[in-house]
């Protein structure tokens, strides 16, 4: 028995593989010809080759769970993610659109806030911002660029228009998987990449050295790099050790560096100490510098923000990035690419409510049961209410929420999410609803990936895909339709 596309049935809303007439879509007809010439067998054998990959590479998350840390590994689906090249054009526009009004924002924020004083923003709204840091006003890191790395998330709507979800502008995560997705897809399905123009993704760590290269206060020589983790029980551990390993980047914590008294960083070696130009940080502002943020912070450097603020070391995600990084400041992006770019948002927002201004939230109380709400500053799918998949008891407890803090929260219409094809049960596929976390690089220039990081929603209706609420992903494959028979 063989994948049987023909009965495949699509959720109402958009298929990114089948047409509503039941035909896949020109950019998947080769992929379905393919999985459609599997047997149940063949597919069971390229399951458990994925499976032995994943094991091999050492490719896993960590789930925390009931105050224990839990190793899985990754949740990988065969069933690739397809997007037209033509199409990607637009959408890579639209990011690095994005990202350069994010970071003019922010760098206004830091100095003139003329932003706010041209009422384009809310003074409110930064007043209650959580992630604005005080320490950081004044300070102008190089070419003004403050996120350097920001996975957005995007989503497609039921009638296949694409949206924004969420900007990530801390440290946003997810990238090795999508680089490691591709390894474990080249490794089961060669003959596939033989004959479909996939376009290539393998340069993104080259290009993030670079990008931080030119962050660099001794320009000249080769830079030293460092990837600064949390440890190994963080969640991303992964990822930080696999991009420090592609990059050539030293791997430290930050009981590995310290700041002397010239306020340069130095790394701890058998040699004696070394001087480090670039950290590319992967822990919360909170806890980077105990002289300036938490004191009793274990995991950063004491002087660091000194040495920063003195333009002796670069810093990626520079501190303060985050102040963008916030739901209720979502809500504004469209009109902040106006203001600080006079265009026209390419890729639009999802039609947002903001639960502080009374008239929205009195809209989001009496429609709780229709909405999706979230807190301005969580992440991985977190604190969030799915109204129409709530009880009558979390309806009760949000709208409490609201009513107590209500700058903290925003709410969005429950979108039907594209879905594609996955694998299920006995060879069988079923539609499941994805998003996509394309990464996009800023310094003195912009990169953004081909595609990105696909999660999907395994537990059929879901419309939750991060992996530590049971989500998985694929491969996202963006191919030249010209190529594409």
């Amino acid at each position: 028995m063989s994948i049987d596309f023909t009965n495949y049935g699509p959720l109402d809303g958009y298929d990114e593989f089948i047409s509503k007439k039941g035909n896949p879509r020109r950019i998947a007809r080769q992929v379905c010809r393919y999985f459609s010439g599997l047997t149940s067998e063949e597919v069971q054998e390229l399951k458990q080759a994925s499976d032995l990959a994943i094991k091999a590479l050492g490719i896993s998350f960590t789930v925390y769970s009931e105050g224990s840390n839990i190793d899985r590994a990754w949740p990988m689906d065969l069933i690739p993610r397809l997007i037209a090249s033509k199409d990607w054009k637009v959408t890579e526009t639209g990011l690095k659109q994005r990202l350069k009004a994010l970071n003019m924002f922010i760098n206004d924020l830091y100095h003139e806030q003329q932003v706010v004083k041209d009422g384009v923003f809310s003074g409110e709204v930064l007043a209650g911002a959580r992630n604005y840091r005080k320490q950081c006003e004044g300070i102008s890191p190089p070419f003004g660029v403050w996120a350097h790395i920001c996975g957005t998330d995007l989503v497609r709507g039921g009638d296949g228009t694409q949206y924004v979800l969420e900007d990530n502008l801390r440290v946003p995560s997810g990238v090795s998987y999508m680089l490691e997705n591709r390894h474990v897809m080249k490794r089961v399905f060669p003959e596939l990449f033989e004959h479909i123009e996939i376009l290539p993704i393998d340069d993104y760590t080259t290009k993030l050295f670079e990008m931080l290269a030119a962050l660099s206060p001794r320009q000249g020589d080769t830079p030293e790099v460092v990837v600064l983790t949390p440890g190994i029980y963080n969640s991303a551990y992964f990822e930080h050790s696999y991009l420090a390993q592609q990059m050539g980047a030293e791997l430290v914590q930050g009981c590995d560096l310290l700041v002397a008294a010239d306020d340069c960083v130095y790394m701890k070696t058998i040699y004696g100490p070394k001087r480090v130009d670039v950290i590319y940080r992967r822990i919360d502002d909170d806890f980077l510098d105990p002289e300036v943020f938490r004191k009793d912070s274990t995991l950063g450097v004491p002087g660091l923000m000194r040495a920063w603020r003195k333009g002796n070391v670069g810093i990626a995600n520079a501190p303060g990035a985050g102040v963008a990084d916030d739901k209720v400041v979502y809500y504004f992006v469209p009109e902040l690419i106006r203001y600080y770019l006079n265009e026209e948002p390419i890729i639009p927002n999802v039609p947002t409510y903001l639960c502080m201004r009374e008239d929205d939230r009195s809209y989001v109380l009496d429609h709780l049961d229709e909405l999706v709400v979230k807190p301005a500053n969580e992440s991985g799918g977190y604190g969030m209410l799915v109204g129409p998949k709530a009880t009558k008891k979390q309806l009760k407890q949000f709208a409490k929420l609201i009513e107590e803090d209500p700058r903290n929260y925003i709410a969005q219409p429950t979108l039907h999410l594209s879905t594609v094809p996955t694998l299920i049960e006995n060879g069988r596929v079923g539609p499941r609803h994805v998003d996509l976390r394309p990464f996009t690089l800023q310094s003195k220039g912009f990169y953004t990936t081909m595609g990105g990081l696909s999660r999907v929603a395994l537990p059929e209706g879901s419309l939750v895909v991060n992996s530590s609420q049971g989500g998985g992903s694929k491969d996202t494959w963006v191919i030249d339709l010209e190529d594409a028979k």
